[in-house]
């Protein structure tokens, strides 16, 4: 059942007093060096993708970059969200779930891991809908206190998960059909994942389920059962959301009952 990428557009979503009733979707990102024109500056950074899929579902897409922050800070920003994403990125520091640094483990970004944590944490308090897709499922799971493998070649024998090079792989995932994944994509049939991770959830946080897996049994899916949308995710469903938004369009739709019961 893909989603039909021709959504009504963005005007048709004015109400008849001219506002619009989309909900608001905040999505993490990164500080990264950038270059436009003739500045060379460090940015927000984050691919069109994610802020695409969001926009296909019916949301209206805010970036929220690192910078100091604290559970008071995230319960400020969330004020102004009826969402979350927690979007793909680099490793989560191993320290945050007690291990050292395999050599593969990409060097800590802790201005961003501290960002997420605090945004998690305001964000179940409040039971605001969250995703967490790649990086964003790993620092759920960590959140709850999970572990992560940090090298999954060493694990599966195989690339499979990360041919290098940019280049996303397919992956079937199956999906477990008690779960709020197979409600939101309507069926609990296997699902072509995008997939770009060397790292995987290892033993699972508090409160979380494990509701996907690939045929190797790496973890593909977690969900929190205490929140109504609380979902991450191992593949990258950015990456096919124009023909399949599904999954955004969940939680925009969760986002839309959150903002409605505020």
């Amino acid at each position: 059942m893909a989603s039909n990428a021709s959504n009504p557009s963005v005007g048709s979503t004015l109400t008849a007093t001219g506002l619009d009733d989309r909900p608001v979707i905040g999505l993490t990102t990164y500080l990264r060096r950038a270059q436009s024109g003739v500045w060379d500056v460090e940015a927000s950074f984050l691919p069109r993708v994610y802020i695409d899929a969001v926009t296909l579902a019916g949301g209206i897409a805010v970036l929220v970059p690192p910078q100091p922050f604290d559970v008071e800070s995230a319960q400020r920003v969330l004020d102004g969200l009826d969402g979350l994403i927690i979007c793909g990125g680099e490793d989560v520091d191993p320290a945050r779930y007690g291990q050292a640094a395999h050599p593969t483990t990409d060097a800590p970004k802790v201005d961003r891991d501290n960002l997420e944590d605090a945004l998690l944490t305001a964000a179940i308090e409040r039971a605001l809908p969250f995703l967490g897709i790649c990086r964003g499922a790993q620092m759920l799971n960590v959140h709850q206190g999970g572990t992560l493998i940090q090298h999954l070649p060493e694990v599966v024998g195989t690339d499979r998960y990360q041919k290098g090079n940019g280049v996303f792989n397919t992956v079937p995932v199956h999906v477990d059909e008690d779960s709020l994944l197979a409600k939101v994509l309507g069926s609990d049939a296997p699902v072509p994942g995008e997939v770009y991770h060397h790292q995987a959830i290892d033993r699972p946080g508090a409160g979380l389920r494990v509701i996907a897996r690939t045929d190797d049994n790496v973890i593909q899916g977690i969900q929190l059962d205490s929140v109504p949308f609380g979902v991450g995710v191992q593949w990258h469903p950015e990456q096919t959301a124009a023909e399949d938004a599904r999954l955004f369009e969940g939680l925009v739709d969760a986002a839309k009952t959150y903002r409605s019961n505020r």
